[in-house]
């Protein structure tokens, strides 16, 4: 990748075909850490540091895409706009950057529309960030230099004058959370299920299988890593009632209840793949088994599933409903978990009980779910009007 002057033309490229000239590599960064200071990764260049950063979030394959995000971006303009080196970034090129995220320019070099990152027509925006998403980014980037700090591997965080203003943030009051999908839209995608072949015997275990998954997701509202990490044997029966053991972030264990729906769609997935309809507490197989009917599946295989699901849904409803098919391309597995947080408010279940689904530390984060209240809120003020003459 030869950079030259002139940085107007080079495009940037996915990480995993990057490949930059030696002299912007960093091994011979400015901000690296001395000789003396006992390495405590393997990394000798910037993109090996930030790959093994990487690699500490393969259990949440979202955290890790959104934090390769981050890095990439970073990576990439250093490289392509400074010329420099990662490890050479100092904190007024980072405020530098801070003022490119609002406005990434050359526009056509640095945004385009989402495509895979296959494509050569893959940019790493698809416009100017809000300050939100901004300061979102530089949160990540904070935290990937503090890593390579403790690693060995960085003399300093160019960004640790931030810290404190950082640490106050607090979230908007008037946030709600918009990545979740309407009923009309959920009912959509809960019919292209419904529709998807079943006369190969093949067909039919990969129907029963996205079937069963979808009502896993949406009725217990659980994030892809801990879909991934639970297993059969965490579904008990206490005192008559069934619940499921679930342990999320920060390795905390919960309760969570099962209801009726969700049990009779275990009940359906099991009696497909001839397993006894409940399971039993030394049953290790995952809660979402292999396509066999057995072991477990990964976080990633389960996020590939559903975003398949929802782009083929999309794609069938381009013709007839384009602000559905629209949202579906975006959506992910954590949309599934926004959406059924969110339509359980909308049932009417209480707030308390809600933030103990979701594990929410705090009860202000599980109001930002409450759409409903936003609807009656605007269908209220559909009576203030001023009389026509």
């Amino acid at each position: 990748m030869d950079i030259g002057n002139a940085s107007q033309a080079i495009t940037p490229i996915p990480l995993e075909v990057f490949s930059p000239p030696a002299s912007l590599n960093g091994e011979l960064g400015l901000n690296r850490a001395p000789t003396t200071v006992t390495k405590q990764i393997d990394a000798n260049n910037d993109l090996q540091a930030i790959q093994t950063w990487l690699l500490e979030f393969t259990h949440s394959p979202q955290t890790q895409r959104t934090y390769r995000k981050e890095a990439e971006r970073l990576l990439l303009w250093a490289i392509i706009a400074k010329q420099k080196p990662f490890s050479s970034l100092s904190r007024d090129d980072l405020r530098d950057y801070q003022l490119f995220l609002a406005d990434p320019q050359p526009q056509q070099n640095w945004c385009g529309l989402r495509r895979p990152r296959i494509n050569p027509s893959w940019r790493p925006f698809t416009g100017p960030l809000s300050q939100d998403s901004i300061a979102q980014a530089i949160s990540i980037i904070n935290a990937l230099f503090n890593y390579l700090v403790e690693a060995g591997y960085l003399s300093g965080n160019p960004l640790g004058l931030m810290r404190r203003k950082l640490a106050k943030r607090q979230p908007r009051k008037d946030k709600v959370t918009e990545r979740y999908l309407e009923k009309k839209c959920w009912d959509a995608v809960l019919h292209y299920i419904e529709d998807l072949p079943k006369e190969k015997r093949r067909e039919q275990q990969q129907y029963e299988r996205i079937h069963y998954l979808f009502y896993l997701l949406y009725l217990l509202g659980l994030r892809v890593s801990e879909v991934a990490n639970a297993k059969m044997c965490d579904i008990k029966q206490i005192r008559g009632r069934w619940w499921i053991k679930i342990t999320g972030k920060g390795q905390k264990t919960h309760q969570i209840p099962i209801n009726e729906c969700f049990l009779k769609a275990l009940i359906r997935y099991r009696e497909f793949y001839d397993l006894p309809r409940l399971p039993t507490q030394d049953e290790e197989n995952g809660l979402f088994m292999g396509i066999t009917g057995t072991g477990s599946v990964t976080a990633n295989m389960i996020y590939r599933l559903v975003k398949r699901i929802f782009l083929d849904c999309a794609k069938s409803l381009e013709k007839t409903h384009t602000e559905f098919a629209d949202k579906l391309k975006k959506a992910s597995t954590h949309w599934l978990r926004h959406t059924s947080i969110t339509h359980q408010a909308d049932a009417g279940i209480e707030l308390r009980y809600i933030k103990r689904n979701a594990r929410h530390e705090s009860v202000e984060t599980t109001m930002l779910y409450q759409h409903a209240e936003e609807e009656k809120w605007h269908d209220a003020m559909s009576k203030h009007q001023v009389d026509e003459r």
